[in-house]
């Protein structure tokens, strides 16, 4: 996403008239400023879009011809969008295999936040601070399947994913604040043996992620 201003610029002089532009940048408030700014009045047929699949690998290498296929795409279209640009890119995405729906922008950066770019911070948190233990190989050899579910994204790139926290700083530090809150309510919590309280965040969050998940129909529709 640090890339995409500097490519809009350079593309931008070299577009017909009638040409698309779309992305799949993660965060999009910041990929729209960049458009506007770069494109001028080819503005509008910029169609700003986030497929949100993938794996944790990255690279050509790490493609198949799967990827898109029953995974959610989200198009983020502003006042200036045109219609039948949008509509394209639309088709475009629906021949890949993709559902598509739309979003608006700043919707659309307060969610993924919350369901990507906060768990991947998450993520690359604890497996760094455990990386950092003089008993790192031990610890992560007795590590259980939850762990390792939970620490795959971790081996995300580093450089994709510091450009999505700066692109989305705002809604990521807001929902980084949140969290922190509730780490110190579970601390004080373990810290004053307040076992009732630790029961009803654990059984809340059980309720909350079984109902939302107990859907056979449910499409993975995680970035990694």
């Amino acid at each position: 996403m640090g890339a995409m201003q500097t490519v809009f610029e350079q593309m931008a002089p070299h577009l017909k008239s009638q040409a698309i532009v779309t992305d799949a940048g993660s965060a999009k408030h910041q990929v729209v400023e960049a458009a506007r700014r770069a494109l001028g009045d080819k503005f509008d047929r910029f169609v700003p879009g986030h497929p949100i699949a993938g794996t944790e690998k990255s690279g050509p290498s790490a493609a198949f011809a799967e990827l898109y296929q029953q995974h959610r795409v989200v198009l983020t279209p502003v006042a200036e969008t045109d219609k039948n640009a949008l509509e394209q890119v639309r088709q475009m995405w629906q021949q890949a295999g993709a559902d598509v729906f739309d979003m608006e922008v700043e919707h659309h950066d307060v969610v993924l936040a919350a369901t990507s770019h906060l768990p991947h911070v998450l993520a690359f948190n604890l497996v760094g601070m455990l990386s950092k233990r003089d008993d790192c190989d031990e610890v992560l050899r007795y590590a259980a399947g939850g762990f390792r579910d939970f620490s795959r994204i971790a081996s995300s790139d580093a450089v994709m994913w510091r450009d999505i926290c700066l692109g989305n700083r705002h809604a990521i530090l807001e929902l980084l604040e949140q969290y922190r809150r509730g780490l110190d309510q579970i601390e004080q919590a373990i810290r004053q043996d307040d076992g009732d309280y630790l029961i009803d965040i654990f059984a809340r969050a059980k309720r909350a992620r079984d109902t939302r998940f107990a859907d056979p129909s449910l499409k993975d529709n995680s970035e990694v």
